[in-house]
């Protein structure tokens, strides 16, 4: 049996999340989904500049899984400029030290770590939740939902 993906921390989230080549339409285009946690990597290794273990450390992940993030993020980013391919940014495995969430139906305050933890609470599975701190980083997430 495989080990349960482990939460990687993201501390950014982008403002676009949807690219389309110049020239195609939405309906008539293939696409490629990026994670959350592939765009940070990215982030944080080329935008960024950090070596490969700044970047582990920052995600909370081995210095191998980052490797295996941003080879797979890398990948399709590739695939989708020499493939004409539209990208989608969602989903993922990820936690944010930013924004944290309450259930409204049972009272459960958590930092979301999957991307359905917007939506829904984790211990009762209702969607009656909110977020709690709209502003930066957070304000963004909520607005994803």
């Amino acid at each position: 049996m495989a080990r349960p993906t482990k939460v990687r921390t993201v501390e950014f989230f982008p403002e676009n999340n949807y690219f389309v080549p110049v020239g195609k339409q939405k309906c008539d285009i293939e696409e490629v989904e990026v994670k959350i946690e592939e765009l940070e990597a990215m982030r944080l290794k080329d935008i960024e500049g950090l070596n490969q273990e700044e970047c582990a450390k920052k995600m909370q992940v081995s210095r191998q899984t980052f490797q295996n993030i941003i080879d797979s993020a890398r990948k399709k980013v590739a695939v989708s400029l020499t493939e004409g391919k539209a990208i989608r940014i969602s989903g993922g495995h990820y936690t944010t030290k930013h924004c944290r969430f309450k259930c409204m139906d049972c009272g459960n305050e958590y930092n979301i770590k999957y991307s359905q933890d917007k939506k829904s609470c984790p211990d009762c599975g209702l969607n009656k939740v909110t977020c709690t701190k709209k502003v930066g980083l957070c304000k963004k997430l909520c607005e994803d939902k």
